[in-house]
């Protein structure tokens, strides 16, 4: 086991193979509209570090695309999957610290003024400690930042992953001028 100090939380214990192997991880979040969460992870991470997609997940049409989704008929929310190679700056803890950062955790079903299922916040585990992490992470961040206020965040089992369509991927680079969720800040 390694240990890695997350921003202003407490050191994590993480599995020892994440060093020794270079293993590639996921990890997927839900918080909001995709394009501004890819966004806020783009802004803050580089693109050799994690390769980024957005997508849905957690519903449960198989053939789910942005017009059904954004019906809220599906279930799906629109989220970003994140794969990355574990090292002492980019980690699950820290990803998990970030998605809190750069959106609302408290809103149900909404991230500013986008409403409906598919903008929920969920965070989507990959693995036991991925649970372990996203729920120690969570309470952490509810007793420093949320005092008096409920999180909303869901906190499951990752299910199948859908890409969405090619000309969402990376959408707002393509698209400059287009919607970004005014939710999507860094908070702390």
């Amino acid at each position: 086991m390694f240990t890695v100090k997350v921003g202003f939380l407490t050191t994590y214990p993480l599995s020892s193979h994440h060093q020794s192997t270079n293993m590639t991880e996921i990890a997927t979040f839900a918080a909001g509209c995709f394009w501004g969460v890819e966004k806020a992870f783009q802004k803050f991470y580089k693109d050799e570090d994690i390769k980024a997609s957005v997508g849905y997940t957690g519903g449960a049409d198989n053939n789910p695309d942005y017009k059904k989704v954004c019906t809220g008929s599906t279930n799906h929310a629109e989220a970003i999957q994140i794969h990355y190679t574990p090292n002492d700056k980019i980690n699950y803890p820290n990803l998990v610290e970030f998605f809190y950062r750069m959106h609302d955790p408290t809103t149900l079903n909404s991230q500013g003024p986008d409403v409906g299922t598919q903008y929920r916040s969920a965070i989507f585990y990959h693995s036991p400690e991925q649970e372990q992490i996203a729920k120690k992470v969570t309470a952490e961040v509810q007793d420093k930042h949320y005092k008096g206020q409920h999180i909303a965040t869901q906190i499951v089992p990752a299910g199948e992953w859908f890409d969405a369509e090619e000309y969402h991927q990376k959408y707002l680079d393509k698209n400059p001028d287009g919607y970004e969720c005014p939710s999507h800040f860094l908070r702390w």
